[in-house]
């Protein structure tokens, strides 16, 4: 799993790479590492708690809730995406860093 760290990097070597590092987009490339964070928290809750849990009723009757984690989740990964869509990151147009192995 990559960390945020190694995403964040990898997100400012392609604006690098497009001549679009500019203040803008690196803020947005935060907000990009922010709802990454949320969304592996909120996976994390989900994997403990489940999709659903018991909870009481106001009138005292067991019932099952909806882990509100997952409709979270869900909407921090919509902005992940709109995030990339903005700064114009696709797969189309990743240009792969070299690494060391690839000069052999």
């Amino acid at each position: 799993m990559a960390s945020a760290k190694n995403i964040k990097e990898s997100l400012i070597k392609q604006l690098e790479n497009k001549n679009a590092n500019v203040e803008h987009f690196l803020d947005l490339i935060d907000e990009y590492i922010w709802f990454f964070e949320q969304e592996k928290a909120m996976q994390k809750d989900i994997k403990i708690n489940g999709r659903s849990y018991k909870a009481k009723s106001a009138s005292g009757y067991s019932i099952d809730k909806e882990n509100p984690a997952v409709k979270n989740a869900l909407m921090y990964s919509k902005q992940k995406l709109a995030i990339l869509k903005e700064l114009g990151l696709t797969t189309d147009n990743v240009i792969k860093e070299k690494d060391d192995d690839d000069e052999l």
